[in-house]
């Protein structure tokens, strides 16, 4: 039985799509239910929009139970060693240009 039920996530940030190209997000759109295309009974589904242009384009991940847990650990622990390390820093800078740094990814 599917549920339909979707949790929304005001979010700030960027989103790789499929051609390439960084585009803005600023909702995920987070649902446990059956995947459209991951070959999984159920699966957590997470779709990347940005709302305020329209919300047409998306980036989506379908992934398993145990994946979605692992990364809510991981996503911890990177955010709290992130912490950590920014406090501890006496100054943080990057010599390169956005344009260079964007080219990295």
């Amino acid at each position: 039985m599917c549920s339909y039920i979707v949790e929304k996530a005001k979010m700030t940030g960027t989103a790789k799509g499929p051609d390439s190209a960084w585009r803005r997000i600023d909702t995920a759109n987070v649902y446990y239910d059956h995947p459209y295309e991951a070959h999984l009974d159920h699966a957590l589904c997470v779709d990347f929009i940005c709302e305020a242009d329209g919300g047409r384009d998306r980036v989506a991940i379908e992934i398993s139970r145990e994946s979605a847990l692992e990364l809510i650990e991981k996503i911890q622990a990177a955010l709290a060693a992130g912490d950590a390390a920014h406090a501890t820093a006496a100054a943080c800078s990057v010599a390169a240009s956005q344009t260079e740094i964007a080219s990295l990814f």
